[in-house]
């Protein structure tokens, strides 16, 4: 090979290596091919998806086989301008678009949102609804044609989608006078010839992006789900932690997109059928906290003989004003269960006693703040007796420190401990004094402590009442904000977390101080109890700051109970009860439980002694 052969190659190489570089594609160019791409990608799955839901649908007769296509049937009503219409009550204003005969956005009338204006549910970026009729051929996907508002009132408007003058579907909206619900009725008219008579459903899909409505994110996520109800069965739940979705064969009443106040909720009197439900998180910063969709069916008469009925309900997460849908009905609806009062027992007590007690005290138009403090007090005299109780079990206890004590120094060793722990038993019941005394009472006054710890968050009467520092009742307050993101504590201070921390650790030494026995393993437990509110710290900065207002008063109160029992009980009083008691007991045969106690121990060091020997041998 000839040097200019050579030089020829290297130059030709040098060309194509200029070429590749300088003709590849920039970003937007490769951006915009992605987006082309997807995009068909997305129609090629949209058409395969119509073309299986056309597949299911078999003809009923040989009449059917004549009949024209969706295109055709429709024809009058595939190409228009959008136009929209508006029924509005009291509470609430609806817009409707013609293009789909759907709901368009919803406006509530009674609540504000961050920017204290009329609170927005959803608008047209975020929610969309469509229908599947089918005939033998097609799918018609009311998505793609353009209904007539007829039949117009204040609070009512038929939306009406034409095959000719005499053959259309009518979707009927009714809202209810001073409501959040909306009646929808769905009926066919003179298309039994049009529409295939085999096919009893229509397929449903229903989409929401769910805006963020309160300042706290990572709160109002965490109470953010899809739920739905079995017909004459509990409601259950999509994961609101993590993307889910689920196949559900059941059949359903109803199926909501719920926000940690306010709700979405699609209710079919003929039930859902062959449901598929997705729940998708999304980032904090983007003003949504789910993203929510559903595929099912429900009942439909293509001879329009029986209409298909359902209800749509936009509004709060209020728990009276779920319940009083179910008034009346034999089949019980359950809407009340978005509103999460708590385990079983913790429930009961917000439905029946919190909730009605709140209610009357708000009744009297005090400030939110006012309200939680006097409900607080409540609770805390409802409690007292248990109370007073693990009080003076602790305080017998901490009487016979010095006897304790003692037994202690007589049995140092490890070995002994069986030993020690059987004559601290039997000095306790000579004195009559139950280690477990004071643990019944606390039991029997934590389910009434802990429903309003339950209530307070899902009250949707805290959310934007100011008290105090704190602007709004129903997210964290945030007097103290910082430049920077603390690991498990944001990037603010919550006074009322704060003043809550300090007080459980007030609360913790007071409480220590009374149950200190002598015995070691109390140490351990002294500073367990004392990391305990550090933790809350972080745990609960970003809650509510009504919630974290509670739990800071219901905590005062008990240092202040445990400082005034403290100051007005006489131990000499109960020192020389005790040993009346000492006296008594003297003769007295043990209480079966004290007798089992002491047999077991009995048997566990035979058995100690007994592998002791064996270990020697």
């Amino acid at each position: 090979m000839d040097k200019n052969t050579i030089t020829g190659l290297v130059l030709i190489a040098l060309l194509l290596i200029g070429f590749s570089y300088f003709g590849r594609p920039d970003q937007e160019q490769l951006a915009a091919w992605k987006r082309h791409n997807d995009s068909i990608a997305a129609i090629q799955q949209q058409e395969e998806k119509v073309k299986a839901k056309t597949a299911a649908v078999a003809p009923a007769d040989e009449e059917e086989e004549s009949r024209t296509d969706s295109a055709s049937i429709f024809f009058l009503s595939s190409q228009g301008e959008e136009v929209f219409t508006t029924i509005e009550n009291e509470r609430i204003k609806i817009t409707l678009t013609n293009k789909g005969g759907r709901v368009y956005s919803a406006l509530l009338k009674t609540y504000n949102d961050q920017e204290k204006q009329p609170l927005v549910l959803f608008n047209e970026k975020d929610a969309e609804i469509n229908f599947y009729f089918y005939n033998k051929k097609e799918t018609i996907q009311t998505k793609d044609y353009f209904f007539r508002p007829v039949e117009k009132t204040a609070n009512s408007v038929t939306m009406r989608l034409f095959a000719d003058d005499s053959s259309y579907i009518d979707f009927v909206y009714v809202l209810r006078p001073d409501n959040y619900m909306v009646d929808f009725t769905i009926r066919a008219n003179n298309m039994g010839d049009k529409l295939s008579a085999s096919t009893q459903y229509v397929d449903i899909e229903w989409y929401q992006r769910s805006r963020r409505h309160e300042r706290g994110f990572t709160y109002e996520n965490r109470l953010s789900n899809l739920t739905y109800k079995y017909t004459n069965d509990n409601s259950d739940y999509l994961s609101e932690s993590k993307d889910e979705e689920k196949s559900v064969p059941e059949r359903l009443d109803w199926i909501a997109y719920k926000n940690q106040f306010f709700s979405s909720i699609w209710i079919a009197d003929q039930s859902f059928d062959k449901n598929v439900l997705k729940s998708k998180l999304e980032k904090q910063g983007s003003g949504y906290v789910k993203n929510y969709s559903s595929e099912m069916s429900t009942f439909f008469d293509s001879k329009g003989e029986e209409p298909t009925t359902m209800h749509i309900y936009f509004g709060p997460n209020h728990y009276k004003t779920l319940k009083a849908f179910d008034k009346g009905r034999k089949d019980k609806w359950k809407l009340h269960d978005l509103v999460y009062l708590g385990w079983p027992v913790v429930r009961q007590i917000n439905q029946w006693f919190t909730i009605n007690i709140f209610d009357w005290l708000s009744g009297w138009g005090l400030s939110m703040g006012v309200v939680l403090l006097l409900m607080t007090i409540i609770v805390k005299i409802v409690v007292f007796p248990a109370t007073w109780k693990t009080y003076m079990s602790s305080a017998k206890m901490r009487l016979l420190k010095p006897q304790i004590e003692e037994i202690s120094k007589k049995y140092p060793k490890q070995e002994d401990a069986m030993k020690k722990q059987q004559e601290t038993m039997a000095l306790y019941s000579k004195y009559g004094v139950s280690p477990m005394g004071g643990c019944l009472p606390m039991l029997l006054q934590f389910p009434i402590v802990m429903a309003l710890f339950m209530f307070v968050p899902s009250a949707i009467e805290l959310r934007q009442e100011s008290f105090l520092w704190a602007d709004d009742l129903s997210t964290y307050d945030a007097p103290i904000t910082l430049p920077f993101d603390i690991p498990f504590l944001g990037d603010h201070l919550s006074l009322f977390c704060l003043l809550m921390t300090v007080t459980t650790i007030l609360n913790t030494k007071f409480t220590m101080a009374q149950q200190e026995t002598g015995q070691p393993q109390m140490a351990a437990m002294k500073w367990m109890m004392y990391l305990m509110p550090v933790m809350f710290l972080f745990i609960l900065n970003d809650y509510p700051s009504g919630l974290n207002y509670y739990y800071f008063i219901s905590t005062l109160i008990s240092v202040l109970t445990m400082i005034v029992l403290r100051k007005t009980t006489n131990e000499d009083k109960l020192l020389a009860q005790l040993e009346a008691n000492k006296a008594k007991n003297m003769n007295k045969k043990k209480s079966g439980f004290a007798a089992r106690l002491e047999a077991m121990q009995k048997e566990q060091e035979r058995q100690m002694k007994e592998r002791a020997k064996k270990q020697k041998k």
